[in-house]
């Protein structure tokens, strides 16, 4: 880290889909989604601003995020900010801003469903309670 610098970001919010899980030539996991945040602006009539998140995240993360989180959950992220410059097919700049993710926590527990119920099945764990037990943090 170079001396008085600092690239650190810090969110709460929810999923805004499923996370993309695609795999490297290689053979590392990459997951993506988006992650929306509220904010308040204005003074007496305070109005509710949603802000979206692109967010990356790489390697046993990203195969934690494909197997346990899904659009809507609760999550706290710890990361950086990433901005990217690329021409397009007409010759036009193009940005994007992303978050890249060291660090994803849930912050409430799964909601059950068909899907939690298949994997806790699949990986032997009679309920909710036993598969959450078995997430590594």
């Amino acid at each position: 880290m170079s001396k008085g610098t600092i690239n650190k970001v810090m969110l709460i919010g929810r999923l805004g889909q499923d996370p993309d899980v695609r795999y490297s030539a290689n053979g590392v996991a990459i997951a993506k989604f988006s992650l929306a945040t509220n904010d308040y602006a204005g003074g007496e009539n305070r109005e509710e601003r949603t802000e979206w998140h692109r967010i990356v995240t790489f390697g046993k993360t990203a195969d934690f995020c494909g197997n346990y989180l899904s659009k809507g959950r609760l999550v706290y992220v710890v990361g950086s900010i990433r901005s990217n410059q690329w021409e397009d097919a007409q010759g036009q700049k193009r940005y994007s801003t992303e978050i890249i993710a060291r660090e994803i926590q849930p912050l409430e527990k799964a909601p059950t469903g068909a899907a939690d119920q298949q994997a806790a099945t699949q990986s032997g764990a009679s309920s909710q309670g036993a598969l959450d037990d078995d997430i590594p943090f």
